[in-house]
């Protein structure tokens, strides 16, 4: 690789970027691409050895549900937390409602989760899986 000259700027970033983990790259990488609208791929792919096989991708069997806003109808919420999460009482539906982005569901199948979004999508709540 080539000697590239850096102002004392960008010197101080790449040092930075050096000490970051293998997820934070990556986390940082995902966030470059969508705030730029520019994919790292193309180089990704040149810098990859001639015999190198990409390991297949293993599609995901678990989710969690998390609710990230209550939206307007923090009551029609409380309800579904409650119906998903018979164990959880009144105030504790309550405060998992209000403390949102908070996880509901942990390690679920995926139809499961999907069934739980879209009733708390549909009483107000915005909802991730991850």
């Amino acid at each position: 690789m080539a000697d590239v000259q850096l102002s004392d700027k960008l010197q101080k970033i790449a040092q930075e970027i050096e000490t970051l983990s293998v997820i934070e790259m990556a986390d940082l990488s995902k966030y470059l691409e969508e705030k730029f609208g520019v994919s790292a791929a193309p180089m990704a792919m040149a810098v990859a050895p001639a015999g190198a096989v990409a390991a297949p991708v293993e599609e995901k069997t678990t989710f969690t549900v998390v609710i990230t806003s209550a939206g307007e109808n923090k009551l029609g919420v409380i309800k579904i937390v409650r119906e998903i999460q018979p164990s959880l009482g009144l105030m504790e539906a309550k405060k998992l409602v209000e403390s949102a982005p908070k996880e509901l569901l942990v390690d679920v199948k995926k139809d499961q989760a999907e069934e739980a979004k879209k009733k708390l999508e549909t009483a107000g709540a915005k909802v991730e899986l991850k």
